[in-house]
């Protein structure tokens, strides 16, 4: 299988063990959720499903879920969420705690993620890790003002922040904010990291999801499969 074949796969796991009509769902960002969007839309159009308000967690997967012709609602509009369908950057299969904000749409994919009873994550095996950090920095949103301070507190606590940049300009997020991409060598305890980076004053939200996925469907070369629940 290629890497969209097992991104194909493991949508379809979810949408066939998962989602139902009548509901409402939360739409993830990034490439594996929008191959899920796309096949969910297929089968909306089918009519295979049938009354799915939909809650995406950035402009452009709103964007693409209205051109499909599916039901989209703002986060405030809706009481709750049955499920939501994302991916992930890293996932530590020991914890289902993973990694989020490569593609910029960390705060909206938490508070998406936590207005959800179930949050699914689909990813393909490369996305697996023993720790978290370990591929990939960890994204912090920051607001514009001060950030470079906020950076300063950020590499106190022993990180390598880089603001990150489109276009030779700083990134900006769908509410407004920038992003630094954090390197830590050594994650032992994510949730602490977590709550130390929340703590910093200037500090929106930051790509470390714990205890937050309910489940997990990865990708193989073989086919698509959950991993078990953690102890």
């Amino acid at each position: 299988m290629t890497q969209d074949e097992m991104k194909m796969a493991a949508a379809s796991y979810a949408l066939d063990r998962f989602i139902t009509s009548n509901i409402f769902l939360g739409l993830g960002s990034g490439s594996t959720a929008e191959i899920f969007l796309a096949e969910l839309a297929a089968r909306v159009k089918r009519g295979e499903l049938e009354n799915i308000t939909c809650v995406a967690t950035s402009e452009r997967v709103a964007s693409l879920a209205k051109g499909y012709g599916l039901q989209v609602q703002e986060l405030n509009d809706v009481r709750g969420l049955d499920v939501t369908v994302d991916g992930a950057d890293e996932v530590e299969p020991s914890t289902f705690n993973v990694t989020k904000g490569r593609g910029g749409a960390l705060l909206w994919e938490k508070l998406v993620a936590n207005a959800s009873k179930l949050e699914i994550i689909i990813a393909d095996e490369t996305k697996l890790v023993d720790r978290l950090g370990t591929k990939m920095p960890i994204p912090v949103e920051v607001i514009p003002f001060g950030w470079s301070h906020v950076a300063q507190s950020l590499r106190d606590m022993g990180s390598e922040p880089i603001l990150r940049q489109r276009e030779n300009a700083p990134y900006i997020t769908d509410s407004g904010n920038y992003i630094l991409d954090c390197q830590f060598s050594n994650i032992e305890n994510a949730s602490e990291l977590g709550d130390k980076i929340k703590d910093l004053v200037g500090v929106v939200e930051h790509g470390l999801f714990i205890n937050i996925v309910g489940r997990v469907v990865i990708a193989g070369t073989t086919g698509a499969y959950e991993l078990p629940l953690p102890n």
